[in-house]
């Protein structure tokens, strides 16, 4: 067969550079796909990292916006009252005070100072949970004897609320959102602390209700005369002092209790005298006059003992 008639066949050097060509364009497209690949992975771990990183900055954020906040002006987590103002209802008001000693058959309940020039008052500590119904009697019965006391400077009285009836308000939590109401007045307008807890107490929700709102707590701190009154009610209604209610409770729980050494917090309503428990009826008021009398008594007395010094014996 003639050189004509032969197959229009492509060289091999033409076919290897095809080859060659059609490779490199093969790998150009994956590396192409690989970098596109690598692109996308890098633009979601971004993406996720800074979700990440979004929601860590906004719980530090939060964390922060709302510090864990104390009271102020209170020791060992109470509101001493050493003096009561003219405006008291406590003091003042019959229907909302104690019966008079002449109302209850009592005779009128002398001043817990043994005798004049006493070093100190006595030193009487409260623990109320402003749900229970020990401490509303016990407000009730002894209101006015405590306030008289208070005034001659016979006592000092140290109120602490404590939250141990959390659980008994339907899930409201009346009993720590009380609590932390009352160091808001104490911490922003002290000077009206004791008719707030009076009247927390005297018309206390009943248990296992649920309670008063923020808000209504707040509207009573405007009824007894708060003043700063927006303070008070952002200080109320934004549950300042919820924090700080749970810590001094827990607290009181662990013990010794001020004054005290080694009484904890075993009741809802403990009221304790020169470190000594009241154990006696708490609605009583007579009972509760004599315990405290007999306690400053032994305390003065006890203080004032001079102790013995032996004396030299003469030599014979």
């Amino acid at each position: 067969m003639s050189s004509d008639e032969t197959p229009n066949i492509p060289a091999a050097r033409n076919t290897r550079e095809a080859v060659r060509e059609k490779a490199q364009q093969v790998h150009a497209r994956q590396s192409r796909a690989r970098l596109m690949r690598r692109i996308i992975i890098g633009v979601v771990a971004i993406v996720a990292i800074g979700s990440i990183g979004v929601a860590v900055a906004f719980a530090v954020r939060s964390s922060i916006s709302k510090p864990a906040l104390n009271p102020a002006g209170m020791q060992d987590d109470g509101v001493t009252v050493r003096e009561i103002t003219v405006e008291s209802g406590a003091a003042e008001t019959p229907s909302t005070a104690s019966p008079t000693p002449s109302d209850t058959g009592a005779t009128a309940s002398p001043s817990p100072t043994p005798t004049e020039g006493a070093a100190e008052p006595t030193d009487i500590h409260i623990y109320i949970d402003y749900l229970s119904a020990g401490a509303a009697e016990f407000e009730r019965a002894n209101a006015r004897q405590l306030a008289s006391w208070i005034d001659e400077g016979a006592v000092t009285v140290t109120y602490h609320p404590v939250a141990l009836l959390t659980a008994n308000s339907n899930g409201t939590k009346y009993s720590l959102r009380a609590a932390s109401a009352a160091a808001c007045v104490a911490t922003h307008s002290p000077a009206q602390f004791y008719d707030y807890n009076h009247e927390l107490l005297t018309d206390q929700p009943e248990l296992n209700s649920d309670g008063r709102t923020d808000v209504e707590l707040a509207d009573l701190a405007v009824a007894v005369g708060a003043e700063n009154v927006k303070k008070v009610r952002s200080c109320i209604e934004n549950q300042d002092f919820v924090s700080w209610a749970k810590d001094a409770t827990a607290r009181a729980l662990e013990g010794p209790l001020p004054g005290s050494k080694d009484l904890k917090l075993n009741n809802e309503a403990l009221v304790v005298v020169e470190g000594n428990a009241y154990v006696g009826a708490m609605d009583d008021p007579a009972e509760f006059s004599q315990f405290v009398l007999t306690t400053a008594s032994d305390q003065y007395y006890g203080e004032k003992t001079p102790t013995p010094t032996p004396t030299p014996t003469p030599s014979s």
